[in-house]
């Protein structure tokens, strides 16, 4: 087993080309990008790289390049959830040898299991699996993983932490209260941003946040604020980054306002392989109004020509409120305004 895990871990989206095929060089830019930035860590396929939207070689090629790209800068947490125990350990076995530092592992989806199949599911993978292994509870998409399994499945050396993205920051407490007396080894992160600064206060020992694809130092410096006790300072910060979670997440089917967002700290994500019609690109041409905004007003880039207008806190007014001046401004390029 390696070190702890600790800090922000990047589950980034992955670039792809007009075919729709992974953009290896751009992907190994952002990759590139996001080290300079400051993350802590690297998480290739998870929820926000739409692993299952990817084939299985496709899913081992991007994990490669990461790991390639980082150089053991910073270590990669690779995503190695697979559709059966079999599958997944072949997975483990593949990203060992490409040099991942852990792979994190979602529990089973599709078919709603008990706790107790839970557990033997992973039981199964932290007996045979040649890599360290994070548990990954994700119960809005997967069969959740209670309290009860966790501290059964922590008594595994092979285990070393768990990613909650469920945002439950009492449950969060409650699997560290069950957990942490019995291995202080054992990791806790944090998928859920939108309450990152409480969770690090709760101890939690960083977060796989999908913010920090987009606006990484931003998040490096939240967690170094939480860490030196600067607590005033991290909670403005985490008000900043709620606006833009808030408006990534809800205002676009997941994780493509996120892809949005990238594109405007300039990398050439292109289009998610999930087909859009015609107004859902209308949409997205709105909400990356929104988030250029946003960004611009934290100086992470230049506002957009013709200026912001006045933001409400409500997502879906402030889109419409983007998209009506889109609008004009196009009619009046037309000379029909």
């Amino acid at each position: 087993m390696g070190d702890k895990i600790t800090g922000i871990f990047t589950p980034h989206v992955v670039p792809l080309d007009p075919e729709g095929r992974i953009n290896e060089p751009e992907l190994r830019r952002y990759i590139e990008w996001l080290i300079a930035m400051g993350v802590h860590g690297l998480y290739p396929n998870g929820s926000t790289g739409e692993f299952l939207r990817f084939t299985a070689d496709e899913r081992r090629r991007i994990v490669q390049i990461v790991c390639q790209q980082a150089a053991g800068r910073v270590p990669v947490l690779a995503g190695a959830a697979e559709a059966n125990v079999r599958e997944t350990l072949a997975a483990c076995e593949t990203y060992a040898g490409y040099g991942a530092r852990a792979v994190a592992i979602v529990s089973p989806f599709y078919y709603k299991l008990s706790p107790e199949s839970v557990f033997t599911y992973f039981r199964e993978i932290a007996l045979h699996s040649p890599i360290d292994v994070t548990l990954y509870n994700i119960p809005m998409f997967a069969s959740p993983i209670d309290v009860p399994t966790i501290r059964r499945l922590a008594e595994f050396p092979r285990i070393v932490g768990i990613k909650d993205s469920s945002g439950d920051l009492v449950f969060m407490m409650r699997m560290i209260a069950a957990v942490r007396p019995g291995r202080p080894d054992f990791s806790f992160l944090t998928g859920w941003e939108a309450a990152l600064v409480p969770m690090l206060l709760a101890g939690c020992d960083g977060g796989t946040n999908a913010s920090s694809g987009v606006v990484p130092e931003l998040t490096r410096q939240l967690y170094d604020l939480t860490r030196s006790g600067q607590i005033d300072e991290a909670m403005r910060i985490q008000y900043r980054l709620l606006e833009l979670f808030d408006a990534m997440l809800f205002s676009a089917d997941f994780p493509d306002g996120f892809r949005a967002a990238v594109d405007l700290r300039g990398f050439a994500m292109g289009p998610s392989r999930q087909p859009q019609s015609e107004s859902q690109q209308v949409d997205r041409v709105a909400l990356q109004k929104v988030l250029h905004c946003i960004l611009a007003d934290s100086g992470y880039t230049e506002y957009p020509a013709g200026g912001c207008p006045a933001r409400t806190g409500n997502i879906d007014r402030d889109r419409i409120t983007h998209l009506s001046a889109a609008v004009v401004e196009e009619l009046r390029k037309r000379g029909l305004a």
